[in-house]
C-alpha cells in the first residue's frame, strides 16, 4: 500500500486555491492532526482555519482544546474554537454532538468557502455497515459523498481513499502527536460497537471485507443516482414552488405517482433542499397518513431537520421544527431588518405611495395574534376579524400566530406584507415603506 504523503492533496490544489477561505474540521485526533499538517505543506497557512467545536462531554474537553489552539500556533494556522451543549435526543448522544458540530461548520461558512473533513477510508466502511443496521436506502448505503453543500460553503472529504493506518504511518514518520479521546473506546457507542467488536470478527472470516463493502456501496451508489434521475424528471410534473418557508410541491399530482415513486421523489427533493432524509418509518408515515388525510385535516411529520405538512392541495416541506407562537410584543424604527422568533425577520423597503405611512409614528409596534383582532384592509367596504382575513388570504394555517402585526399608535395598521388597513395607505405623493416578511435561518437563535 502506497504511504500516504501530502502529495495525495494535489488534485484538490487548485480547488483550494481558488476558496476564498479554507476550514480544517480540527478535533485534535488522529485523522484530523494528519489532515491539519498535510495541508500546511501544500497550502499557504495563513488561508487556513482550523474550527474546534468543544462539546464539553469530557472532563479534558478545555484542555484538548488549548492544546488544539497550541498546535495550530506552531503551525501558523488561524484557530477559532466553539463551545456547545449537546442535549442527548431521541436519537442519541453520538447524533446530538454530530448535529451541534455540523451546525457550527455551517454557521462559519460562507459563499464559496471550504470545510475540509478527515474522514477516511475505514470511516467509509463503518458508515456504509452502520447505515445497513439501521436500515438506510440505496443513497445512505453508498456511504459519505467526496463533497457536498454545508451552510453557504461546501463540505469535502479528501481522505476518503486513505486508510486509518496509512495516517497514522504519516504521523509516526513526521514526529505527530494527537488527542486520544477517551470516549473513542467506549463500545456503549453503536459506531465505536462496530469498530471494536463486529469488525474484527468480520475480519477474520473475511479479510477483504472492505473491498466488498467498498464494491457495494459502489454499486448503491448508482442505483441511487439512477433513482436520482427518475426523482427528477417526476419533480417536473410536480408544480414546485418556493414558499415563504419552505418548498412545496402539487399534491394531486404527487399522490397520481406510485407509491414507491412517491417515497422515492420525497426522499430526493429532501436531499436536494440540503436536510437531512428522515428515516423509511417517516417517509412511511407520509405515504400512509399525510397524503391520504381529509382536506380539512392538517397532518404534520416532522424529525429533527424539517417537517412535511399539507394544505390547499399542496405538501409543504419545512427546514426546521415547529415554531411556537411569539407573545412578547417588539419596538421597531423600520429601518434595520427585525429579527423576529424560529428564523423570519420583517424588512422594510422605502417608497412613495401606496405602502405603510411613514408620518404618523417614528416607531412601530410588533404584535402577534392573541385572539379577536378585527381590521380593514384598504379598499374594503367593512372590517373583519383578522382570523377569517388570514384564511381569505390563503395564508398557511402553521404561519397564522407567527405573522407580524404592525401597530401604529395602539391600532393595528398593517399586517405583515399581506395587506395595509384602511386610513395607514400612503397618498400617491407620500414617502412609505413596503413590507417583506420572509424566513431567513440567519436571524433565528440556533442550535
Amino acid at each position: 500500500m502506497e504511504p500516504f504523503s501530502a502529495d495525495h492533496l494535489s488534485p484538490w490544489l487548485t480547488t483550494l486555491c481558488n476558496a476564498p477561505r479554507v476550514y480544517v474540521a480540527f478535533s485534535g485526533g488522529l485523522d484530523s492532526t494528519v489532515l491539519l499538517h498535510a495541508l500546511g505543506r501544500v497550502v499557504p497557512s495563513k488561508r487556513l482555519t482550523a474550527i474546534h467545536v468543544n462539546h464539553g462531554l469530557s472532563p479534558h474537553s478545555d484542555d484538548w482544546q488549548a492544546l488544539c489552539q497550541l498546535r495550530c500556533q506552531a503551525l501558523g494556522i488561524n484557530f477559532v474554537a466553539e463551545k456547545v451543549v449537546v442535549a442527548p435526543g431521541g436519537e442519541g448522544l453520538e447524533q446530538a454532538a454530530r448535529d451541534q458540530r455540523y451546525a457550527v461548520f455551517a454557521r462559519h461558512l460562507g459563499p464559496g468557502e471550504l470545510l475540509l473533513m478527515a474522514h477516511h477510508r475505514d470511516d467509509q466502511v463503518e458508515t456504509a455497515l452502520y447505515r445497513l443496521l439501521r436500515g438506510s436506502s440505496p443513497a445512505g448505503l453508498a456511504g459519505m459523498p467526496v463533497s457536498r453543500p454545508l451552510g453557504s460553503g461546501m463540505l469535502l472529504r479528501p481522505l476518503l481513499d486513505v486508510s486509518r493506518s496509512q495516517l497514522q504511518a504519516y504521523a509516526q514518520a513526521e514526529g505527530l502527536d494527537w488527542i486520544d479521546d477517551e470516549s473513542n473506546a467506549d463500545s456503549q457507542f453503536d459506531r465505536n460497537f462496530l469498530r471494536h467488536e463486529v469488525l474484527p470478527l468480520i475480519a477474520s472470516r473475511w479479510p477483504d471485507y472492505r473491498q466488498r463493502i467498498e464494491r457495494s456501496a459502489d454499486l448503491c451508489r448508482g442505483a441511487s443516482e439512477l433513482l436520482d434521475e427518475v426523482a427528477c424528471s417526476d419533480l417536473e410534473s410536480l408544480d414546485e414552488h418556493r414558499e415563504r418557508w419552505g418548498w412545496s410541491l402539487s399534491l394531486p399530482a404527487l399522490v397520481a405517482l406510485s407509491a414507491a415513486r412517491q417515497a422515492n421523489l420525497l426522499r430526493t427533493w429532501i436531499r436536494a433542499k440540503n436536510l437531512p432524509v428522515p428515516g423509511h418509518r417517516l417517509i412511511q408515515s407520509v405515504l400512509d397518513d399525510l397524503l391520504p388525510a381529509q382536506a380539512d385535516a392538517q397532518p404534520l411529520v416532522d424529525w429533527r431537520a424539517g417537517q412535511l405538512r399539507r394544505y390547499g392541495g399542496r405538501v409543504y416541506l419545512l427546514p426546521g421544527k415547529k415554531i411556537a407562537a411569539a407573545v412578547e410584543s417588539l419596538l421597531w424604527d423600520a429601518v434595520t431588518p427585525l429579527a423576529l422568533p424560529g428564523g423570519f425577520s420583517l424588512a422594510a423597503e422605502a417608497g412613495t405611495g401606496g405602502g405603510l405611512r411613514l408620518d404618523v409614528a417614528d416607531r412601530l409596534e410588533i404584535r402577534f395574534r392573541q385572539g379577536g383582532e378585527r381590521c380593514k384592509p384598504a379598499g374594503r367596504g367593512g372590517s373583519a376579524p383578522l382570523k377569517k382575513l388570514l384564511q381569505e388570504y390563503r395564508l398557511e394555517p402553521w404561519l397564522r400566530d407567527m405573522i407580524p402585526l404592525v401597530y401604529i399608535n395602539g391600532e393595528l395598521a398593517a399586517v405583515a406584507d399581506l395587506f395595509v388597513c384602511a386610513g395607514f395607505v400612503a397618498a400617491s405623493n407620500q414617502k412609505c415603506i413596503s413590507l417583506h416578511w420572509q424566513y431567513t435561518p440567519s436571524a433565528a437563535v440556533s442550535g
